[in-house]
């Protein structure tokens, strides 16, 4: 079923719109939410709760990408949910190393405190990622998107570990050169 007619749908508050999102995107949402997770049952909860804010959200909402807005949501819910259960028993693990280097790089010292100036940021990023070459920037999604792995990122690309760890060092430091220069 076409985007469009699952959004449909919603705005008709059939309980169908549910079932078509988990037939099209069910998969592809528990891949988000594993990769962050590493656990099944956690994994399914947050799909389960990412539909029913996709639910509760549209309408009035009328997302011009759907599978991007339920990834979003997906990766939101799977992360709070990542930060409730660690929250006791903090340690190690790929999310607490993506994490951190992506705060590394994202850390600034205006901290964006208006709408207009996250929007701002959005913006900046959308262009620094579509200014990449399509194997780096495929790599940087892998790893701060879906918090892929070093090791799966190097599997899936074909890439020894040292390349792919390289790779986004070089671009984690154009992204900070790129926000430092615009005052970020």
């Amino acid at each position: 079923m076409e985007d469009q007619n699952i959004l449909d749908l919603y705005f008709q508050r059939s309980e169908q719109a549910i079932v078509e999102t988990d037939r099209k995107y069910g998969g592809y949402c528990y891949s988000v939410a594993y990769n962050i997770l590493s656990n099944r049952e956690d994994s399914e909860e947050s799909v389960s709760d990412a539909y029913l804010q996709a639910w509760n959200t549209i309408p009035p909402r009328r997302p011009n990408a759907f599978r991007a807005f339920l990834a979003k949501l997906t990766r939101h819910i799977s992360i709070d949910r990542w930060r409730r259960t660690s929250a006791q028993k903090r340690g190690g693990g790929e999310m607490v190393l993506a994490l951190e280097e992506e705060l590394d790089v994202c850390a600034d010292t205006g901290n964006p405190e208006t709408e207009l100036q996250a929007k701002e940021l959005v913006h900046l990023l959308n262009r620094f990622l579509q200014a990449l070459p399509e194997v780096e920037r495929n790599v940087f999604l892998c790893r701060y998107w879906y918090l892929d792995s070093v090791q799966t990122i190097s599997q899936c690309t074909g890439f020894s570990q040292s390349k792919a760890t390289s790779m986004l060092h070089r671009t984690r430091g154009k992204l900070r050169k790129m926000l430092s220069q615009e005052g970020y």
